[in-house]
C-alpha cells in the first residue's frame, strides 16, 4: 500500500521525537509544582527549564511565559478590557484584523459593540492607513493583528503596527500561532504586549499553549480563576507533561529554524511552479508579498474546495480547504473574502503546508495527484471568474 503524503501542517504536526520523550519523563513526576518539597521542586525545575526554552526561542524574558491550555484560550487571556502599559490610559474597544483566527474574531471578553475590524488589501496585508484612522482620536484600543495568517502564510508588517499602537497609547496583541518555529520572532525587538503560541504546530504535544505578556502591561485579568499559578493570571494546577513537551519543541524548533526555512522554500517554489505547469489557470494568493515559507493558498477558475480536498485524500495526499463548513453548508474563505476575492474563488482554496519531514518525492507525488484531479474540477477557460478576482 503506497504510504500517504501530509502536506497540512499548518493544522497540527506530527509529535517531535524529543517532545514525546520530554513527556514521558514529565509523567514519571508526580510533584505538584506549586508544593515546597523535593517532590514538587523537582516538577517546578521541569517547568521553569521549559519556560525559559520558549522565552528563549522568542527573545523574550521567562516571567513573560503564562502557560494555557492552547492558543484559542491564550487569545481570549488576551483579549481583556481595561489592559495598558506603566503610564497610559486602560483600552476601552478592540480592534482587530479582518483576517484573524475566529478566536480573536469573536472578541474574547470585549463586547460586540466594542470590536472593529481593521481591513486588508487585496494581498492579504494590513491597511495601515485605515488602521490609523480607527486609533486616532479615539479612546485607546487594544489591537490584534496575527503574525503571519494561516490560510495564506502573508507575514504582516507587526513592526510599523506596533508603532502606529503605541504612537495612539493603545496595546498590541499578536496571534504568533502560524509563525511560531518558521520565521524569527522578536518579541521585546518588535515592541509587541501580548503574544500567543501553541505547542502542536512546532511538533509538540496538543492542549498546551502559551501567552506572553510584556512586563510593563497592567490590567491582565485572568480568564480561569480560583488559585494562584502563573503568577495569578491563570489559576490551575499547570500541565505538567504538556509543558515539558512544549518546551522540548520550542528548543528543537529553534535551533533548526533556518534549515526548516530554507528547506521549505525550495519545496514550496517546486510547488508553485508545478501547479501553474499542470493548470496555467492556477491562482497562488498572495504571491507577491512576503510569506511563510511553508505555505501555500491556490485555486483555479471552476474548482470547488471540498471536492478537490476529497479528491487529493482519495489520492493518498491530506491538503486543506480555504473553506469553511458549518451545518453541512460551505462558506467562503473569510480570509480571501477579506482580500476581495470573488465567492467563487473564496470557495476553491486549497491550502497545502510543508513540514521539517516534507521531501521532494511527496511534492511531486501532490502534483500527480493535482495533474489527475484537474482534467474534470477545473473550468480552464473560464474567465469569467478570473476577471473578478
Amino acid at each position: 500500500m503506497t504510504q500517504r503524503v501530509y502536506l497540512d501542517w499548518n493544522a497540527t504536526t506530527p509529535l517531535r521525537p524529543e517532545a514525546r520523550d520530554a513527556v514521558m519523563a514529565a509523567l514519571d513526576v508526580y510533584g505538584n509544582p506549586s508544593s515546597v518539597h523535593g517532590e514538587g521542586r523537582r516538577a517546578r525545575r521541569i517547568l521553569q527549564d521549559a519556560r525559559a526554552a520558549i522565552a528563549a526561542s522568542l527573545g523574550a524574558e521567562p516571567e513573560t511565559v503564562v502557560f494555557t491550555s492552547g492558543a484559542t484560550e491564550a487569545n481570549v487571556l488576551a483579549l481583556t478590557p481595561g489592559l495598558h502599559r506603566t503610564g497610559t490610559p486602560p483600552v476601552e474597544r478592540l480592534v482587530v484584523s479582518a483576517i484573524e483566527h475566529a478566536s480573536v474574531l469573536s472578541g474574547g471578553r470585549f463586547t460586540k459593540a466594542c470590536v472593529e475590524t481593521a481591513p486588508v488589501d487585496r494581498s492579504g496585508v494590513i491597511d495601515l492607513g485605515q488602521l490609523d484612522r480607527l486609533l486616532v482620536d479615539r479612546p485607546p484600543a487594544l489591537v490584534s493583528v496575527m503574525l503571519a495568517n494561516n490560510e495564506t502564510g502573508v507575514i504582516q508588517p507587526i513592526a510599523d503596527v506596533a508603532e502606529l499602537v503605541r504612537a495612539r497609547n493603545g496595546v498590541l496583541h499578536v496571534d504568533a500561532v502560524p509563525a511560531f518555529g518558521k520565521i524569527d520572532i522578536d518579541f521585546k525587538g518588535l515592541q509587541i504586549d501580548l503574544l500567543s503560541i501553541s505547542a502542536h504546530k512546532i511538533g509538540g504535544p496538543k492542549g498546551i499553549g502559551a501567552l506572553l505578556v510584556a512586563e510593563e502591561l497592567r490590567g491582565l485579568e485572568p480568564a480561569v480563576t480560583g488559585g494562584g499559578q502563573e503568577k495569578n493570571r491563570r489559576a490551575g494546577t499547570e500541565n505538567l507533561p504538556g509543558i515539558a513537551g512544549f518546551g522540548a519543541a520550542a528548543k528543537i524548533a529553534a535551533t533548526n529554524r533556518e534549515r526548516f526555512f530554507g528547506h521549505s522554500d525550495v519545496l514550496r517554489r517546486r510547488l508553485e511552479a508545478g501547479l501553474k505547469q499542470i493548470v496555467r489557470s492556477t491562482i497562488i494568493f498572495a504571491e507577491d508579498v512576503p510569506r511563510l515559507p511553508n505555505t501555500t493558498l491556490f485555486t483555479a477558475p471552476g474548482l470547488h474546495a471540498e471536492t478537490a480536498v476529497i479528491g487529493f485524500d482519495l489520492e493518498g495526499i491530506a491538503v486543506s480547504s480555504g473553506s469553511a463548513c458549518s451545518s453541512g453548508k460551505v462558506q467562503p474563505s473569510h480570509v480571501l473574502e477579506a482580500m476581495q476575492v470573488g465567492a467563487a474563488l473564496a470557495r476553491g482554496g486549497i491550502r497545502i503546508s510543508l513540514g521539517w519531514e516534507t521531501t521532494e518525492n511527496d511534492i511531486d507525488r501532490a502534483l500527480e495527484a493535482w495533474r489527475k484531479l484537474a482534467g474534470t474540477l477545473v473550468r480552464k477557460n473560464d474567465e469569467t471568474v478570473l476577471e473578478r478576482f
